[in-house]
Parts: structure tokens; C-alpha cells; sequence
């Protein structure tokens, strides 16, 4: 693996890493997915499949993200706000 791209993967492995801890399921659940995730495509050597991958980890960390606001959204109307019927 080429030495930018390798930085882009550890990078990314981190970042999952990091907005795993607060994923539904728990963070062992999630930690063990991803693990299972980038071992299965380890030998990958070709730099352009390298970046379309990257760029599927970039498209799940908005995904994440996306989770949480949600989350954090509905807990916040839960709040302020009686539930409709």
C-alpha cells in the first residue's frame, strides 16, 4: 500500500473508531464489525479500489453522523415538546 494511502486508511480506521463508541449496539459490537471490515479487504493493493473503499468508510462516517443528530434531535423534542397523537 502506497504511503499516502496508507495514512488515509489508518486515518479512517480511526475516525470509525472514534464515532463508534456511542453506536446503538454498543461499542464492542461496532468495534468488532469494523475490525471484520478492513480484515476482509486487507490485501487490497490497487490504489483505485483502495480510494473507492476509503471513499464507502467516508460515506459510513456521514451515515454515523447523520444517526446521531437524529438521535440527539428526537431527544431533544422528547423534551421540550408533548408527544402528538
Amino acid at each position: 500500500m502506497a504511503s499516502p494511502l496508507r495514512g488515509e486508511v489508518i486515518r479512517l480506521y480511526k475516525n470509525l473508531l472514534y464515532l463508534g463508541r456511542e453506536y446503538p449496539q454498543g461499542s464492542a459490537y461496532f468495534r468488532e464489525r469494523l475490525k471484520s471490515a478492513f480484515m476482509k479487504h486487507k490485501d487490497v493493493t490497487d490504489p483505485e479500489k483502495i480510494k473507492k473503499l476509503v471513499a464507502r468508510g467516508n460515506f459510513v462516517i456521514k451515515e454515523l453522523e447523520a444517526l446521531y443528530f437524529l438521535r440527539k434531535y428526537r431527544a431533544i423534542k422528547k423534551r421540550y415538546y408533548e408527544p402528538e397523537k
